[in-house]
């Protein structure tokens, strides 16, 4: 086998290797209290908890899970600029089935990206 061709196996097999990401787009939310939740009941599991909606629920599977998620702009004229520029990592204790958002953050963790009067923001949700 010649040098290149062993050179772009070695790559192919180092690509395949790489743990695909996966990044979520669409809108942000917070809501209080999370216990009871759909995944650990009565138990307190934090500050920095988040419920989901269909699209990342994953048929239960997402209980425990953590997200990072990262709010990317305004989603109505209430706050121009609600981003904070941080990210937070949250860990799934809801389920919140036919939601319009994507995640619904915990208080701490919705303070952590945006202004709170902000309501709503777009977010990115990388797993």
């Amino acid at each position: 086998m010649s040098v290149i061709i062993r050179y772009l196996l070695m790559v192919t097999i180092a690509i395949c290797l790489v743990p695909v990401e996966s990044t979520f787009y669409g809108t942000a939310t917070f809501y209080s209290p999370y216990i009871p939740s759909a995944c650990f009941g009565d138990t307190n599991e934090g500050s920095y908890v988040a419920g989901v909606g269909d699209e990342l629920w994953d048929n239960g599977a997402a209980c425990g899970r953590q997200y990072s998620v990262i709010c990317t702009g305004a989603t109505n004229g209430g706050v121009p600029q609600p981003c904070t520029g941080a990210a937070v990592t949250v860990t799934v204790v809801d389920y919140n089935p036919g939601a319009a958002t994507i995640i619904n953050l915990s208080p701490l963790a919705f303070l952590t990206i945006a202004n709170l009067n902000a309501g709503s923001v777009y977010v990115n949700v990388d797993r």
